[in-house]
C-alpha cells in the first residue's frame, strides 16, 4: 500500500494504533519515498547510485525538488501544529518533530495519518493541499502535477527574473517544449481543483478549506482526508469521483497530447508586446 501510495489500511483506526512503531513508521515513510521518486528515477539509481556525474538531469530535478519539499513541509507543519492540542500539541519534543516528518512524506501522496487530519489548523490543511497538489515524480506511483514540473517551472522563473534568454540549470537547457507541457500540466490540474472545489462547496455548503483539502486529496490520489469525504452527497460524491479519475489519468493525458503535438513553423508572425502585470 505504501509503495504503490495508496493509504488503504486493512485495521480499525488506521495507523493510530502504531504511532509509537518508529521502526513501522519509517519502512512506510521509505517504501511510499520510493514509489514517489518514479520508476525511472529507481532504475538511474541502481546503475548509477554513485557516480553523481553520470545523473540524468531528470534524475537530479526529481530528488532535490523531492527533498526540499519532505523538508520543507515538515518544518512547516512543525511550526503550524505544535501548539495544537489536537494533533502534535501533546507530544514530546522527539516524537512531534518525527511525526511532523512523517505527515509531510505522507502528503506527498502516501495517504497514511497517525493524526486526525480534521484536527489540523486551517493554516495547516493549506500546506497539506500545496503538497499533495504538486504529487510525486514522473512515472511513479503517486499523483499529483510531478516534482518535476514544479521544478521546470521555477527554474524558469528564475532564470527570467535573472534576465537569461534560455532556461539552464546543471550544465544543462530545458526546451521550450518542456517549459509549455509543464506550464499545461500546472493550468488542467488548478481548472480541475478549482472547479471541484466550487462545485462540491456549492452542495455541501462545508467550510472551503476542508472541501479544497479533500479535492485536492482527492486529485493527487493521495487518500487523507478531513472527515468531509465520508460525509459526501451522492452528487458530490460523483464530482470527486471524477476528480480522482482527472487527476490521475487526466494531467498525463494532456501531458502526452501537448508533447505529441509539437510540430515546427516555417514562418513567425510580427510581435506585439501586451502589458503584462
Amino acid at each position: 500500500m505504501s509503495f504503490t501510495n495508496t493509504g488503504f489500511t486493512p485495521n480499525p483506526g488506521g495507523l493510530e494504533p502504531f504511532a509509537d512503531d518508529y521502526f513501522l513508521l519509517t519502512v512506510l515513510m521509505m517504501s511510499v519515498f520510493l514509489g514517489s521518486i518514479g520508476f525511472p528515477v529507481i532504475y538511474a539509481l541502481s546503475r548509477h547510485v554513485w557516480h553523481i556525474k553520470r545523473w540524468s538531469l531528470h534524475l537530479k530535478l526529481t530528488l532535490i525538488t523531492t527533498v526540499l519539499l519532505f523538508v520543507a513541509g515538515a518544518l512547516a507543519f512543525l511550526g503550524l501544529e505544535y501548539e495544537n492540542p489536537g494533533t502534535f500539541g501533546s507530544m514530546d519534543a522527539g516524537n512531534t518533530v518525527f511525526q511532523a516528518f512523517f505527515l509531510s512524506a505522507m502528503t506527498r501522496s502516501g495517504g497514511f495519518s497517525v493524526v486526525d487530519v480534521g484536527e489540523l489548523n486551517g493554516s495547516s490543511l493549506v500546506v497539506g493541499s500545496m503538497l499533495m497538489f504538486v504529487g510525486g515524480g514522473s512515472a511513479s506511483t503517486a499523483g499529483g502535477i510531478k516534482v518535476t514540473t514544479l521544478a521546470v517551472l521555477a527554474i524558469a522563473v528564475w532564470s527570467e527574473a535573472r534576465g537569461r534568454v534560455s532556461v539552464e540549470v546543471f550544465g544543462r537547457r530545458i526546451p521550450s517544449d518542456v517549459q509549455r507541457v509543464a506550464l499545461s500540466v500546472v493550468a488542467w490540474g488548478a481548472t480541475i481543483v478549482a472547479l471541484s472545489t466550487i462545485t462540491i462547496a456549492q452542495l455541501t455548503k462545508a467550510p472551503v478549506a476542508e472541501v479544497l483539502f479533500d479535492v485536492i486529496s482527492g486529485f493527487g490520489t493521495v487518500g487523507l482526508s478531513t472527515g468531509l469525504t465520508a460525509e459526501l452527497p451522492d452528487p458530490a460524491a460523483y464530482v470527486m469521483a471524477l476528480t480522482i479519475f482527472m487527476g490521475r489519468v487526466g494531467t498525463v493525458t494532456l501531458a502526452a497530447a501537448v508533447a505529441a503535438t509539437s510540430r515546427s513553423q516555417l514562418y513567425s508572425l510580427p510581435v506585439e508586446r501586451p502589458i503584462v502585470g
